[in-house]
């Protein structure tokens, strides 16, 4: 089972970094994307809350910038105020992060700092003082901003989708799936048309899962997220409250 410590950082796996296969046909699709984007969630454990979520996404310009902020609820409180923050460059293929940092209550050994050089295509990441360099592929995300990339994919999604992983200390692919039906959502009162998005080994009798539904009529925005870990715990983040502009 999940341990308390151990819960804020299962909510990394929300820092799936997609690799997008993309095309310009979607460039029709950006004109009238979001510059300001609100989204709060409230995250359970076994159906029992534990963390609210609040994210704010901003364009300024030909440049981005992603926060987010996780506060524990009751006892939970006590692991600190989680803060995610990504920087880079908005194109027309998307989010091109250039910084990205975690910072996990006050204690410095669980700050998380990754920095992009595409111009050598290297990843350099840094935690409890010890720095990793790896190749970056085109595409990549980090935990705040890949949530905000689906915006710019074209529509409908393909079947598949490879997704490149990056927790702040390793960078990991894997496969998703796209359902083909639309799944009617009701969270907090809002009901949203959403695509969902299951691992493509999910059939394999693979025990830990890790889903998501993307809102399709509010810019495919995170509506939920699910995952269920190898003892059965299950942790879900949910969308209770959503501000475009």
């Amino acid at each position: 089972m999940l341990n308390q410590i151990g819960i804020f950082r299962t909510i990394r796996v929300l820092s799936l970094a997609f690799t997008f296969t993309t095309s310009s046909a979607f460039a029709a699709q950006q004109v009238s994307l979001p510059k300001r984007i609100q989204a709060n969630y409230v995250v359970t454990k076994d159906g029992t809350p534990f963390a609210n979520v609040r994210e704010q996404y901003v364009v300024t310009g030909n440049a981005y910038k992603v926060e987010s902020t996780t506060k524990g609820i009751g006892v939970y409180a006590l692991l600190g105020v989680r803060k995610l923050t990504s920087t880079g460059k908005v194109t027309r293929k998307g989010l091109v992060p250039t910084h990205f940092e975690l910072h996990q209550g006050s204690n410095p050994n669980k700050a998380l700092f990754s920095d992009f050089d595409w111009s050598s295509n290297t990843l350099h990441m840094l935690g409890k003082g010890e720095p990793q360099a790896v190749p970056l592929t085109a595409g990549t995300q980090d935990l705040a901003s890949f949530a905000y990339q689906f915006m710019f994919l074209p529509r409908p999604f393909k079947n598949d989708m490879t997704v490149t992983l990056t927790t702040g200390k390793k960078l990991n692919q894997y496969q998703y799936k796209v359902k083909p039906e639309l799944e009617q959502l009701n969270v907090a009162g809002s009901q949203y048309k959403t695509v969902h998005l299951v691992p493509a080994n999910l059939d394999k009798g693979q025990s830990e899962t890790k889903e998501l539904w993307l809102a399709t009529e509010q810019n495919y925005i995170l509506a939920r997220f699910l995952m269920v870990d190898n003892d059965g715990a299950k942790l879900e983040q949910t969308l209770t409250e959503l501000h475009v502009d």
